[in-house]
């Protein structure tokens, strides 16, 4: 019988003394589309175990997915297994049986043998579980599939921030399960349609940013002619306390393989934001997880600030990697660059790479892009020119020229100069994102 007694399960128990939910018919069919179960590893999947070993400091972690009856390591961490036969496992001897049950609810144990609810479990002895804590893997329609779990020799009390970091990498392997199965479906329905490569590409940058204080954030993305899912993002989000991130990534090449590195890129960054604020630091370990990509030829360039709202505006630190440098409008029409060059990044294991600190003022603006920007071309020219780019310095004018202008106008103006130079065709994609810090008058702008 499994130690089950002291946990209150939603859908009650089996006659086994497992949760009932095991047996949802729901959540198998969900389990059973991800095509995963006895299948071997795979990189992406190792690379966010690895990640959740590295952020906890404890020597196992794994990706499992659990049927009726059966838990199995898609992922696993610390242990040395060389036969797919042996990723799995009697669901009772698995911990996230408890997940199931639980229906979305992380469980965490920091002693599992004086748990009350873990001290029965037959895997506490044999597997030596010390402390054990996961967040459950949810398909796109909730159910869910199995976990991100780590495992500690030893007793561990699990502090916020790695709860918080297993809930990112959960969510990071749902992405990614969503993902494979949203290209499945648009290769039996529409093999080479545009129209779904640019809804994937739009699931690869947040559908909103959020608000900060006392900032106006703003950002577009521009895509090029062709249909391709491409690798251009961006993000802004909370780091942690006061403190905010944003980030302008490119990786190299199109397609699948592209926006795969894109998802990594993006989920491993925000689970490292949780535990350093030096953007080099946290660039320096999205380097380490794109060379563990052993399948990949991808690299990507990034710049990646963190900062904080003060009392006199923003103040924060930047890093580029390979990246183009931001751009600072000062509030007089100034433009300065901001960022020192850096390598890039899934290319060499040692990178030099450097944070510069900034500050904004009001009616300040920080500008991050991607070099289709200042690539744009006009096609409109003689026979015998090479198309000519809208390059650096008309970029910076342009920018130069957004006087008196809250984020969201700055993001349509220079979007709108490129459309005109480019006679509205887009030879590469392009995302710009502003952060403005508005002058005392017109604060209530967003």
């Amino acid at each position: 019988m499994a130690a089950t007694q002291d946990v209150d399960f939603p859908q009650g128990l089996r006659a086994d003394g497992l949760p009932a939910a095991l047996d949802d018919s729901r959540r198998l069919a969900a389990v059973a589309a991800t095509g995963l179960m006895d299948t071997g590893p795979e990189d992406v999947f190792d690379d966010l175990a690895r990640l959740a070993a590295s952020v906890t400091g404890c020597g196992r972690a794994f990706i499992t997915l659990v049927d009726a009856q059966r838990s199995f390591w898609k992922s696993c961490v610390g242990v040395d297994l060389d036969r797919t036969e042996d990723r799995q496992g009697p669901v009772r001897e698995s911990f996230c049986y408890f997940l199931v049950g639980l229906e979305g609810e992380p469980f965490a144990v920091k002693d599992a043998a004086a748990d009350p609810r873990t001290q029965d479990h037959p895997s506490v002895g044999p597997m030596r579980i010390g402390a054990w804590a996961g967040y459950p893997v949810l398909s796109p329609d909730g159910e869910v599939l199995g976990s991100m779990c780590v495992i500690d020799d030893d007793p561990h009390d699990w502090q916020p921030g790695e709860m918080a970091t297993l809930a990112t990498l959960a969510r990071a392997v749902g992405n990614e399960l969503h993902l494979r199965a949203s290209l499945a479906t648009t290769r039996r329905a529409l093999s080479a349609s545009t129209e779904l490569a640019r809804s994937l590409q739009e699931t690869l940058l947040p559908p909103l940013l959020p608000p900060v204080p006392g900032v106006q954030a703003a950002a577009s993305y521009l895509p090029a002619q062709g249909g391709q899912v491409v690798g251009d993002f961006y993000d802004l989000f909370r780091a942690k306390g006061n403190w905010w991130c944003t980030v302008m990534g490119d990786v190299c090449g199109k397609g699948v393989e592209a926006a795969k590195i894109t998802t990594l890129a993006r989920y491993t960054l925000r689970a490292e934001a949780t535990q350093h604020l030096s953007p080099a630091t946290v660039l320096t370990h999205l380097n380490s997880a794109l060379l563990a990509q052993h399948d990949s030829d991808r690299f990507l360039t990034a710049v990646y600030g963190t900062f904080r709202p003060t009392p006199t505006g923003v103040a924060g630190r930047l890093c580029t990697a390979g990246h183009p440098p931001a751009l600072i409008r000062r509030a007089d029409g100034r433009i300065e660059e901001l960022g020192r060059p850096g390598t890039l990044l899934g290319v060499f294991p040692e990178i030099h790479i450097q944070d510069v600190r900034f500050r904004l003022t009001p009616g300040d603006t920080l500008l991050l892009y991607t070099d289709g920007a200042t690539e744009a071309r006009a096609l409109r020219t003689p026979a015998a020119a090479q198309p000519a780019l809208f390059g650096e310095d008309a970029f910076a004018r342009a920018f130069a020229e957004c006087h008196d202008m809250a984020a969201t106008q700055i993001v349509a103006r220079l979007g709108e100069a490129l459309a005109t130079h480019s006679h509205g065709y887009a030879s590469d994609d392009t995302a710009l994102l502003a952060l403005r810090v508005p002058p005392a008058d017109d604060q209530h702008v967003r």
